[in-house]
């Protein structure tokens, strides 16, 4: 289900663009693969980062497409305004998606969001629909926020003291290893905490205030015509399988798949069968062409 060692040392740092959000946040966003390839749309979660995807922009079997990720506001080398205003309001999440697809030409990609790259996803269906889309994935997320499908695993939150550096890193740890039920090697586990770090504390308790009324998400889900995928893992302790379900429910065309003995991080975890799936979607979105001049 893994690679044969680590995969952070050996990874393709791809095409860099600064990208300006309609509210004046810059965005760090990367691509890698065919330029002129049909294009996939990466949002990552909370505290990740772009560089997340690597068993998905490093995989031989996407470099024919347009592979496109991005640091959202507060993460990576994205801006980091502080306030609530620039993480509670729900467009300003969605613009991030706008303002990347119109800055490098994304013509109808592929859009696929991971935990809170879910919500994101779901917001921009809200404000935009998926008229401009040729798919979605929904990656071990909850894009409608009912609190029955939250885990144990966000308890960690709970010892966080603000004023000590040392909490901030023990739960950054906790909340790291709660992302996997698949342990990454060590050397992966130690990258992937530098770049959780990058997000302030700050940022991620102001994002856990953002918060839409279940109704209007699910409404958003339900107008959803493109074709559809949605991934999660059996043993994910921060978001509850029963969240795909749901998901599921709204978007009934949808292609529901659950990963047997494999936590939150659904694409890392488990790359193969994840990336078979996520190829699937991206051939039958793009009507099997490999390429917009191919």
């Amino acid at each position: 289900m893994t690679s044969p060692g680590p995969v952070f040392a050996s990874r393709p740092e791809g095409r860099r663009h600064r990208v300006t959000a309609p509210d004046g946040v810059v965005l760090e966003v990367r691509e890698w693969g065919c330029p002129t390839g049909s294009p996939l749309l990466l949002v990552t979660g909370v505290a990740q980062s772009y560089l997340s995807f690597i068993r998905q922009y490093a995989a031989p079997e996407f470099q024919e497409y347009r592979i496109v990720a991005y640091d959202p506001r507060g993460h990576g080398l994205s801006d980091k305004p502080a306030g609530d205003a620039w993480y509670r309001e729900g467009p300003r999440w969605s613009g991030e998606v706008r303002a990347v697809m119109q800055a490098l030409e994304l013509e109808r990609p592929v859009l696929a969001g991971w935990s809170l790259g879910g919500r994101i996803v779901r917001q921009y269906l809200m404000d935009y629909g998926d008229g401009d889309l040729a798919g979605l994935a929904f990656l071990s997320c909850r894009p409608v926020e009912v609190p029955e499908v939250l885990g144990r695993g966000n308890e960690v939150m709970h010892s966080l003291r603000l004023d000590d550096l040392g909490s901030r890193i023990d739960v950054a740890n906790a909340f790291l290893r709660a992302c996997f039920a698949v342990p990454p090697y060590a050397e992966d586990f130690a990258f992937a905490l530098a770049y959780n770090m990058l997000c302030p504390f700050e940022a991620r308790l102001q994002i856990g205030g953002w918060w839409t009324p279940p109704e209007i998400s699910s409404d958003a889900l339900r107008h959803v015509r493109v074709p559809t995928l949605i991934v999660h893992g059996d043993a994910d302790v921060l978001v509850l399988p029963r969240a795909a379900g749901m998901t599921r429910e709204l978007i009934p065309h949808a292609t529901c798949s659950i990963y047997r003995g494999v936590g939150h991080s659904v694409f890392f975890e488990a790359p193969e069968r994840f990336n078979a799936e996520l190829v699937a979607l991206l051939r039958l979105a793009h009507g099997g062409t490999r390429s917009r001049h191919g």
